[in-house]
Order: C-alpha cells, then structure tokens, then sequence
C-alpha cells in the first residue's frame, strides 16, 4: 500500500500496515528532517479519560461525562455528522480504554499534571472541558512521535517499509473505477531544518501501483487563501492578518487532488484558530507564531480596550472568543497583566518552547515550573517578542500598546487604568460580582492548577506584582476540524455515501476521522489523539481488506 504524508497519521498507519505484515511505501513532499509533520513541534497534549494521573489528583471523570462534553461542544447538527458523530463516540470510549495502554506498551509516558484546556463557562451541558484531561506528554510532541518513528525504521530495516521523501503526489491514479497508484513530481533535495520551506523545484516524476492508497497529508493551514475562502460566515470575516500555527506546506494540496479523485469532502466550513497568537521572535516558517497557552487571571482587552464578555476568559472558549473579536473589526486583541501572572500561568505551545518537557529533563522543569521565576522561552519574548511591551504604570503601558499599533485604534488610558482598580478591588476581596473572579478562584480549587497553573488572586496594580505586562494577541491558523468522509474503517466515501475503492485516509486530512470528529469545536488534546486513532485504524483496515 501507499501512504501519502508522513506526518503522526501517517507514521502510525504505516506502522500497524507494516506490523500486518503488509509492503508500505510512505511518501512525503517534504524532506526526512521534517518526519512527524506538524506533531514534531506539538506541546504533545493528549485527552485521556478516567486516568490514573486524573484519579491521583482527585479529578472524577467517566465516559458519560466526556461524552456529554463532547455533545455539547462539537454541537453536531447536519445530515452529514452521521460518521463524524461515530467516530466522535467510538474515540471517547477509545480515550478512556485502551488508548493509555496501548501508548505506554511503546514507551510513552505523560507528566503528572493534567491540565484543564477548554474550561467552558456558558453551562454545565455546553461547550468545554467538565474536568482537567490535557495530559501533556513527557518529551511533548517528539515524545508523541518517536515510538512510530522507531516502529517505521524497525520495519523500513526489514525491507517492509520504504521511504519516498521528497515525493509530491499530483494524482491519484484509477482503474476501472479504483484507486490503485499515485503519480506526481519528484522535488530536488533540499536540506532546509525541520519546518522551514523546501525547493518545489522539479527533478523528476513518478508513478507507483499499490492496492490500497492512504492518505494521511494534513489540512490546511499553512494555506491562508484556502482558510479564507472556506471561512465561515458565523465566525465573521477572516483576519486581514493571521498568524500560521504550522508550516508552510500545510497547504491542502492532496485534499482537492483526492476529491477530483472521487473522494467527498464535508465540513469544509469547520476549523479552529487561535486567537492568542504571537509573532515568533525567532521564525522559522513564514509568518510563524507560537500559542500561548493562558491561565485565567490575564485581562482581556479587544483592540479599541473594552474587557471581552463572560465568560471569554483566557482558556475558556477559543471559538467563541474567536467570533467575538471577529465582531470588532480589529484583527488584535490585548492581554493586560503582571509579572507574577506571566510567571506562573503563561506556558507556550510548541515542543521547541518547552525545552524541559521535551528534553525530559526533571531538574529543568521544577526549576522552570515552580521556582517562581518567569520561564526561560517566556522571558525570550519579554525581551525580543514584536507583541509585548511592559511599563511601570498604566500611562506607561498604555502609550506603549499605542505606539505598538499606531493608535490603531487610539486607546484611552484613563478608561483602562478604572477597568483594571475595579477589576482589582473585586479580585482582592473574599466577595465580589466579577465572573473572571470566581473562575481563577474555582480554577485554584484544582490541586494542579494551584501547584502550577494559576496565580494567588492579587491586584494587577500591586507594585509587588509588577511590572505591567501588555500582549498583543493575533488569529493564529492551526486545524482543520472538517475532511475527507470517511467510515469507521477509514474508506473514504464518496457524493453518494458509498466507498471509494483502494482509497482510504487518515488523520487532519479526514476531520480527524469521518470529515469531522469534533464538530464546530475541539476539547483540546485531540488533535494529536485523532492522528493517532484514525491512522490506526486506516492502517489496520486498509491491511485486513488486502
């Protein structure tokens, strides 16, 4: 069989394909530094349910509360959720069984620390996250990666698995009505690092025969004229300026090139961005930006400095804070905080950000996680980061975000310095009517975020806690939550419902899995999750159906 992309999706299919006893050749446009596609560079976030590292923390989770969180944030309501829907069902029942195990069997292991991602905030039956169930992995996202990678090598050692890098598929190829082959460009070599844009300068073509393709490519992100134009209309205009969460050639190339062949896409108006994204101070994709990763306690300010509504705290509802600010006309938006707040609650998404967690390296992460000081990679974009800007006072501050922007908008100082005292004055009593409040206290009731996560309740305004910190916070492109229709065996379907012969996929390119696992929204630490389950069964499936 062929596997068309060599990112987790495909590593894992390619794997359990091999293990089945089954030829594989995996092909990727990209060079070999850049095996493991976007997961490589992951804060490795994986969803569990009903852990031991849950349990250990004295979080209550089950498979019928996942499920209802599930529901209540994928909000599917179309003909066409049918599969998605299954798919939904059959991962969370996966996520609390054999999913743990079956990792660990590998070697891979998770810190002790589940974080809460999603936290919701509308009601208990609504979007978000009931329950911590972010279980970071120990080596983040090569952490996640590396077991595949070595089971690919092993079998690649073995003559069961061969590697076609550099390989960029142009078409699929039919006979009679199945798919049987790939043909396409080979690109010249390149020996850019992990990430960076390679040469699409052609050296060749080629064309290969299999009985079964995969197809495990990715989505779209790193292709900003595809995310404008399937750009929902609920979600208002797109962003004039975003940020890329992944590389460039993230570009959706091999999701039409399967359509023409027949494969059926849904969804296609489902995604997630981020909207608390920052320019990379040292990039190495275009326009790269790296998430944070908030605590509750920030003050957030749309880009002419009104506070967002509750329940649009920092974590709370990344879609909906996303419409919200798309309302605005303005593509930034502001954290305003202290140093004690950027010290204990900002971590930043991306495996090369957490050199600790990814270097497993315990004595780095007490140090950097509970010495109180702020993190090393953190305290980088203090000092080099395009988007931040620290003051003494809120004058100060404010006549910095203004000449950060060019006063576009003008913001008023005096207006922000009172939504901040009252913020304060609320925040500093043991009572008060302040929403954002009440969560950081409800979110310091969880022992790991009190250990790690939030920062003790104090007024922005204490010189103690200072200096004032404001971040300017950008649209930050990342996933493809809609794909390629496929069935729980992860055949790709076609218009009519019915399986497209040969052709199955895995992974981002297929929502997931079914075109759209998550529906309108994610829990959090699914995506890599996805790419995991979904490869597995494509490559399972499309082994036993040889």
């Amino acid at each position: 069989m062929i596997v068309v992309g060599a990112g987790l999706a495909g590593l894992v299919a390619a794997a359990e394909a091999a293990d089945a006893g089954r030829r594989v050749l995996l092909l990727d446009q990209e060079p070999e530094q850049s095996l493991g596609g976007q997961a490589w560079w992951s804060f490795g976030g994986l969803f569990l349910v009903d852990s031991p590292e849950q349990r250990r923390l004295r979080v209550r989770d089950s498979v019928d509360l996942a499920w209802q969180d599930w529901l209540g944030t994928a909000g599917f309501d179309r003909p066409e959720d049918e599969w998605p829907r299954r798919w939904a069902r059959a991962y969370v029942d996966w996520a609390a069984g054999e999913k743990r195990a079956w990792l660990a069997a590998m070697g891979h292991s998770v810190v002790p620390v589940v974080g809460w991602a999603e936290r919701g905030g509308h009601f208990a039956s609504g979007v978000g996250n009931s329950v911590p169930r972010f279980h970071v992995t120990w080596g983040t996202g090569p952490g996640v990666v590396e077991p595949f990678e070595r089971r690919v090598r092993a079998a690649a050692e073995t003559g069961r698995i061969e590697f076609g890098f550099r390989h960029r598929v142009d078409a699929l190829t039919l006979t009679n009505g199945v798919v049987d082959g790939v043909s396409g460009t080979v690109l010249e070599h390149s020996d850019v690092p992990r990430g960076a844009p390679s040469s699409r300068t052609a050296v060749g073509e080629f064309e290969f025969r299999a009985q079964a393709v995969i197809v495990t490519s990715g989505g779209i992100g790193g292709n900003h004229g595809l995310v404008r134009q399937a750009w929902p209309a609920r979600l208002g205009t797109p962003p004039n300026v975003m940020l890329s969460g992944v590389p460039a050639h993230v570009d959706g190339r091999m999701i039409g090139i399967t359509e023409r062949a027949g494969g059926a896409v849904i969804n296609r108006d489902r995604m997630w961005h981020y909207v608390e994204g920052i320019a990379n101070w040292n990039p190495v994709w275009p326009l790269h930006g790296i998430r944070i990763l908030p605590g509750p306690s920030s003050l957030w300010l749309d880009a002419a400095g009104q506070r967002l509504p509750p329940p649009l705290y920092p974590g709370s509802d990344t879609l909906g804070t996303l419409e919200c600010l798309r309302r605005t006309g303005h593509d930034h938006s502001w954290f305003i905080l202290s140093k004690k707040i950027i010290a204990r609650e900002f971590a930043l998404s991306g495996s090369e950000q957490n050199p600790d967690l990814t270097g497993k390296d315990r004595k780095a992460m007490l140090t950097s996680r509970f010495g109180g000081a702020v993190p090393g990679p953190v305290q980088a974009f203090l000092d080099q980061g395009e988007d931040f800007v620290t003051a003494p006072d809120v004058a100060g501050l404010v006549a910095a975000m203004n000449e950060l922007t060019g006063s576009q908008p003008a913001l008023d100082a005096a207006a922000i310095e009172r939504e901040i005292r009252a913020r304060d004055a609320d925040t500093t009593r043991p009572f008060g009517k302040d929403f954002q409040a009440n969560a950081i206290r409800r979110a310091r009731a969880y022992l790991g975020d009190r250990l790690v996560r939030v920062a003790r309740p104090h007024a922005l305004l204490d010189p103690a806690a200072g200096p004032l910190i404001a971040v300017r916070l950008h649209v930050l492109t990342r996933k493809t939550l809609g794909g390629l229709h496929t069935d729980l065996s992860s055949r790709v379907l076609d218009a009519s419902g019915d399986p497209v012969p040969g052709l199955y996929a895995a992974g981002e390119a297929a929502g997931f899995g079914g075109g759209g696992m998550h529906g309108y929204r994610s829990l959090e630490g699914t995506f890599l999750g996805g790419c995991l389950f979904s490869g597995r069964a494509a490559g399972r499936a499309a082994a036993g159906a040889l």
